[in-house]
């Protein structure tokens, strides 16, 4: 059974009562930027065992009734069509997919703001679709040299230019597909506004990472880092709550760049800035909620070592900078770990040493550690999976869960009409096969049946997995990594 180090319940709990306490501060109205995943936050239920994905958003339902959420994205990533890496869709196509999950669980979705807008055509055009589904769009531009020239931002020939967002309630949640996408700039913008307008309004800052009340070298505030690698984010402690407290704790390099504009801001609109530091801004109650430090610690070094992976299969396909893999090599060394510290690396590699094929290995939920080697009916990721429902399942590993008479069909399907060279099943075309032998076996039933118990399992492969088998797992909910190699092909 996976170890808990997190306690979600009392999460939810602090974290609500504390965001309370905040509006409450200000007058009641509160700009909160939601640093991270709003929904489904799978990196922080990877790095803290026992944090739900839907963590943040089950605990904004408490204030159900208080919030409107506005999602940003920057108009850049939309003409370049940064995905989200956790779910390989486009950062736009997200912003449509929040929208929907949002509204349909009874959250208020006030608007969408493309920020650092610049004439880009496929930003017009998104923004065309969204209004066309009902949706109100807001522009805000980019602005030359920020965040360092104060008086430039502060003013109107700054923030000024950005379209006003017209609010109602008076907590609103500014939130975004990903990092880099302008929240605290939108957040900015509308206390300036808000300000000329004779509105009382404030500003905190919800971020998860880096946890501010850890030190510094923490694995689990180093996996954030691997995780913003190429962003190039660092975590660095906090000179000014340093100095205004004598106190040590963590925030990264964005936020402390910035925080001489939100002192600028808050004296404009109030006189003297509430807050003393970066620190001083935050909300966030997540530190206070580990329960078990080291379940913690061992979750986040294996997050930096699949950071690691990733970027080195990036890097294969001129998709990382070698500047994204030093940090990621660093930050390991940091956190005192090593490739092999990864526990399927080891028995894959081993398996494709045995095999001279390629190789896959997973660990289950008990600890137990099965692996699969590419056959001439099977790749690796097939036969893998294949294994381990049959461990789960507690079935004999002669046990042959798919007949021939239903592979065959298969093979022939692709080789003959569909052009493939390669005869040998993917995962998905496994699944599908063992369904259809589980209508009337006993055996493929019961191992149909293990499918949920892998969600969270390890896996690593000797070769990068094909389109079709990432997608699987991804959808299965396991947790991958690959050697930067390619499977050859046979003459």
């Amino acid at each position: 059974m996976k170890k808990i180090g997190f306690d979600n319940e009392k999460y939810l709990q602090m974290q609500s009562a504390h965001i309370k306490e905040r509006i409450s501060q200000f007058g009641g109205k509160l700009y909160l930027e939601f640093g991270g995943k709003l929904y489904d936050d799978y990196h922080a239920s990877r790095v803290l065992p026992g944090f739900q994905p839907d963590s943040k958003l089950r605990m904004l339902l408490q204030l159900k009734d208080q919030v409107e959420i506005v999602i940003v994205i920057n108009s850049a990533d939309i003409e370049k069509n940064k995905q989200r890496g956790d779910l390989g869709i486009t950062y736009d196509m997200d912003v449509i997919r929040l929208i929907d999950i949002f509204r349909n669980i009874g959250l208020f979705v006030g608007s969408v703001v493309l920020t650092r807008f610049g004439g880009q055509p496929t930003a017009e055009a998104f923004k065309q679709r969204l209004e066309n589904l009902g949706v109100k769009v807001y522009k805000h531009y980019a602005i030359d040299g920020y965040p360092s020239n104060i008086s430039k931002i502060v003013s109107d020939d700054g923030f000024g230019k950005n379209e006003y967002i017209e609010t109602t309630r008076e907590l609103v949640v500014v939130t975004a597909p990903g990092p880099g996408s302008g929240k605290m700039a939108t957040c900015l913008s509308q206390l300036y506004h808000d300000n000329k307008r004779g509105v009382k309004a404030g500003y905190a800052k919800f971020e998860t990472f880096p946890i501010w009340n850890i030190p510094l070298s923490h694995p689990v505030n180093l996996a954030y880092e691997a995780a913003t690698a190429d962003l190039n984010d660092v975590n660095m402690i906090d000179p000014f709550h340093l100095e205004a407290y004598g106190k040590t704790t963590v925030n990264y390099n964005r936020d402390v760049e910035v925080f001489p504009v939100v002192t600028a801001m808050f004296e404009q609109i109030m006189g003297e800035c509430p807050y003393k530091s970066p620190t001083d801004m935050g909300v966030n109650m997540v530190g206070n909620c580990i329960t078990d430090d080291d379940v913690v610690k061992k979750a986040s070094c294996d997050e930096i070592i699949c950071r690691y992976y990733t970027a080195l299969c990036e890097q294969k396909k001129g998709k990382a900078s070698d500047e994204e893999v030093f940090k990621l090599e660093l930050l390991m060394k940091k956190a005192g770990v090593t490739k092999s510290d990864r526990s399927v690396v080891s028995p894959a590699l081993l398996k494709a040493e045995v095999t001279g094929l390629p190789a896959a290995a997973m660990e289950l939920p008990n600890g137990t550690i099965v692996t699969g080697k590419t056959t001439e009916l099977l790749g690796s990721s097939s036969a893998l999976l294949l294994n381990a429902l049959k461990e789960l399942a507690g079935l004999d590993d002669s046990v042959h869960l798919i007949s021939p008479s239903v592979i065959e069909p298969i093979q022939q399907l692709k080789t003959e009409h569909f052009g493939n060279r390669n005869p040998r099943l993917h995962t998905d075309e496994v699944l599908i096969a063992l369904s259809i032998c589980a209508a009337q076996d006993e055996n493929a039933k019961l191992a149909m049946d293990q499918l949920e118990k892998i969600r969270g399992c390890q896996v690593h492969s000797t070769v990068i997995l094909s389109q079709v088998d990432e997608k699987v797992f991804k959808r299965l909910g396991v947790s991958v990594t690959c050697e930067p190699s390619y499977q050859k092909r046979k003459a």
